[in-house]
């Protein structure tokens, strides 16, 4: 067994690039910042920023193209792919990360959720998505047979 999963929440740093391949089919390119926090040796406040590049297709890639934008704060899983090409005789390799889900998580001015019909997209291959139930609104709707 193998899993190869990649899983981000993080804010495009530059807007998309729309292109599409040989038989028309959408791409959408772009990268997506997440930092983390922690503190030096010393105690200080310290925060690390890595730099992803995202590449999604199809009706995905449709729907970042249109409604992203540079800041946009999105939810993203999909699977790593490495890549290689040859310039000026060289061999280079790059890693990407192949998005095939994607949810706009709100913007970066306001930073409300976005929750409109087909901001949440799944490729086709992974369209059994578990359904959760619906929340309780309150302490009394919940059964009494918790089992911890």
């Amino acid at each position: 067994m193998s899993v190869n999963k990649v899983i981000l929440v993080g804010r495009l740093g530059r807007d998309p690039e729309a292109r599409y391949t040989a038989n028309q089919q959408p791409i959408c390119s772009f990268a997506v910042a997440t930092s983390r926090r922690y503190k030096d040796k010393e105690g200080n406040n310290q925060e690390q920023t890595e730099w992803h590049n995202i590449s999604m297709f199809g009706k995905l890639a449709e729907i970042g193209n249109q409604y992203l934008k540079k800041g946009s704060q999105v939810y993203l899983e999909g699977r790593l792919q490495t890549n290689k090409s040859e310039k000026d005789g060289q061999t280079r390799y790059f890693t990407q990360i192949v998005a095939d889900q994607m949810t706009m998580l709100g913007s970066k001015e306001g930073g409300g959720s976005s929750n409109d019909a087909g901001m949440n997209q799944a490729a086709p291959a992974s369209s059994s998505q578990p359904t959760s139930a619906p929340a309780a609104s309150s302490f009394d709707e919940f059964e009494d047979d918790i089992p911890f």
